[in-house]
């Protein structure tokens, strides 16, 4: 049983909080067995936009809009369990806004520049979050998510087009804070982090033989906006760089 309160208050300081066994050992079985299998059996039907391939232009480096495309996984993001928490997160009503994975494949896995969630969420307030569970273990070697403690309190910052592919926007300039004082979220399957959607934050590519499969749940409160800034150059970034 998670203490919300808690968890509550270290999001607030630090905008991302590490949550050990999230899941159980069947969830994460189950979340990965579905993965493997709308892969295999349901992607090629999908939009083009359900995904995007890493530069061998075979493997999959993420997939997108799983709330559209699978109930499992929709209804997984739902669980009142887990809505109970991200309510108080979010400050209101939370809305599902997205089901996705970041793959990072073994060897091949690209890596993602530093950025702000909200360059491409654009929602005012920025009340918005991802809940990132590992399916493998997320290590300092696969390419575990990087992050800057605090950071979010910076507000939006300049943003400029990264031409990465699936993460077309990124910090104009790189933080000043050195990588070894950055939180380094290692996770064991099953365990998740819950990060902000302004903190400051990154990956390196997956060089190992290891795979560093994450799912995310992203989050806003029902009261938030579209803030069309926000919006024009993250639109901008993606044509200049399409995810697909």
């Amino acid at each position: 049983m998670f203490d919300h309160e808690q968890i509550l208050s270290d999001y607030q300081q630090n905008g991302v909080v590490r949550l050990r066994r999230f899941f159980s050992a069947a969830q994460v079985e189950n979340a990965r067995s579905e993965i493997e299998r709308y892969i295999r059996d349901d992607l090629a039907s999908k939009p083009a936009d359900a995904r995007t391939l890493e530069a061998n232009g075979e493997t999959v480096r993420n997939l997108w809009r799983l709330e559209l495309h699978n109930a499992f996984f929709r209804d997984l993001a739902q669980q009142l369990q887990i809505t109970q928490l991200i309510k108080k997160l979010v400050g209101g009503e939370p809305v599902l806004q997205g089901v996705e994975t970041f793959n990072k494949p073994a060897r091949i896995g690209s890596g993602v520049p530093y950025h702000q969630d909200n360059a491409y969420f654009c929602q005012s307030p920025p009340d918005m979050l991802t809940l990132w569970i590992a399916l493998d273990p997320v290590t300092l070697e696969n390419g575990v998510v990087t992050f800057i403690k605090g950071s979010h309190r910076e507000g939006e910052l300049p943003t400029k087009m990264s031409g990465v592919t699936g993460n077309s926007i990124g910090l104009a300039e790189p933080p000043a804070t050195p990588l070894e004082e950055q939180f380094h979220a290692t996770l064991q399957p099953g365990d998740a982090t819950i990060h902000h959607c302004n903190i400051i934050h990154h990956s390196a590519p997956n060089q190992t033989d290891q795979s560093r499969l994450g799912l995310l749940f992203v989050y806003r409160g029902a009261h938030t906006k579209t803030d069309p800034d926000l919006q024009a150059a993250y639109a901008e970034a993606v044509a200049a760089t399409p995810p697909a």
